[in-house]
C-alpha cells in the first residue's frame, strides 16, 4: 500500500517542477525503481491514474516504469551477482557476507513535457 504515497511523492515532485520550469502540461512521467523494491506496478498504475485526475496539469498524464535489476556485492571474493537468483549467498564462494549494491531504490527518471509545437523531455535533474 505504500504506492498511494509514492504517488503522492512524484506528484508533488512533479508539480514543483513544473512551477519552477514555467511548464503547463505533463504528458509522461519515468519512473525507475529496483526489482527488490516492493513497489507492485499494478498498484502504482491504478494508485496513478486516480490520484493524477484530482491535478489539471497532471491529468491524462501517461505514467511509464523501468526496473532497476538487484544485484549484490560479495566483500568476501569482490564479485557483484544477480541477487534474485542467487540470494544472500556468494554463488562464486558461497558465503553469505554480501549486500545489497542496487535495486531497491525509487527516483523520478524523466518528465516529459508538452509544449506549443513539439514536445520537451527532462532527467531527472531538470536538464533537456
Amino acid at each position: 500500500m505504500h504506492e498511494l504515497g509514492l504517488v503522492n511523492y512524484v506528484v508533488k515532485e512533479v508539480d514543483k517542477f513544473a512551477k519552477e520550469n514555467g511548464v503547463d502540461k505533463i504528458k509522461t512521467v519515468t519512473l525507475e525503481f529496483g526489482e527488490v523494491s516492493g513497489i507492485v506496478p499494478a498498484y502504482l498504475y491504478n494508485y496513478w491514474d486516480w490520484y493524477t485526475k484530482k491535478h489539471q496539469m497532471l491529468e491524462g498524464t501517461k505514467l511509464k516504469c523501468d526496473e532497476i535489476p538487484a544485484v549484490s556485492w560479495c566483500d568476501d571474493c569482490k564479485i557483484s551477482y544477480d541477487t534474485i537468483a542467487y540470494g544472500k549467498t556468494c554463488p562464486k564462494c558461497g558465503q553469505g557476507n554480501t549486500w545489497l549494491l542496487k535495486g531497491n531504490e525509487m527516483r523520478i527518471k524523466s518528465i516529459e513535457v508538452f509544449e506549443d509545437e513539439e514536445g520537451g523531455s527532462y532527467d531527472q535533474s531538470g536538464n533537456a
